[in-house]
């Protein structure tokens, strides 16, 4: 039997994957990332279960992944924002996002209760899972493996059979690229993922049939 209960929404502007993930010995969760108009189902979904939700880690902060930040932590108090420091500012100021993007709604800007860094070890209950550090679509980009389980969050590095957006002011192909080869360096090809945005995939599924990973991996 598994450790975890992994449960998913989607929605928002961009149409975003949101999860909360919970060990199932503990009942401590986390949520991950927060897109804009997500996150009631999950938030009902963790008071029926009685969970108690410790953070809310988020892969990068891009608006799509933090708009509803504040909704999570007025549910949650006690649920901590984990986000790499070189997010950081995309976070407290949102304003810049909401002008390029044209954006209906306004997001509220806060600073992290912690930074999360690479090869970081975090715990949600019993179960371990640890930071990777994945630049290119932005600079402060982190996955999140859970090694025991075989899962990965993945945020927006490998997404809908291509990988994530590099045109923005702070992205960086060469990152990118770079990424993708850590990733799978580090994870096993049948880890599970848990992807930013479409359906749930492994890393053995995108190494087979994703022509940009693929290239990636045999140049």
């Amino acid at each position: 039997m598994s450790r975890l209960k992994i449960h998913s929404t989607t929605g928002g502007l961009a149409s975003t994957n949101a999860y909360l993930i919970a060990d199932v010995a503990t009942k401590q969760a986390v949520f991950f990332d927060a897109p804009d108009h997500t996150m009631t189902p999950l938030i009902q979904v963790a008071r029926t279960e009685g969970y108690d939700v410790i953070g809310l880690w988020l892969t990068h902060a891009h608006f799509d992944h933090f708009a509803d930040h504040a909704v999570v932590t007025d549910a949650f108090p006690n649920a901590k924002v984990l986000l790499h420091p070189l997010d950081a500012a995309k976070m407290r100021s949102p304003t810049l996002q909401t002008r390029m993007f044209q954006l209906p709604f306004t997001i509220p800007g806060r600073e992290a209760d912690a930074p999360v860094n690479d090869g970081d070890v975090l715990r949600i209950g019993d179960t371990e899972v640890r930071a990777i550090h994945t630049p290119g679509h932005a600079p402060g980009h982190v996955m999140y493996w859970f090694p025991s389980d075989g899962v990965l969050v993945g945020g927006d590095l490998i997404i809908c059979g291509a990988v994530g957006r590099t045109d923005f002011p702070e992205s960086d192909e060469d990152q990118l690229i770079e990424s993708i080869r850590k990733v799978y360096a580090t994870c096993p090809d049948e880890t599970q993922l848990l992807p930013g945005h479409c359906e749930e995939t492994t890393l053995g599924q995108e190494r087979r049939t994703n022509r940009y990973v693929r290239q990636v991996l045999r140049a």
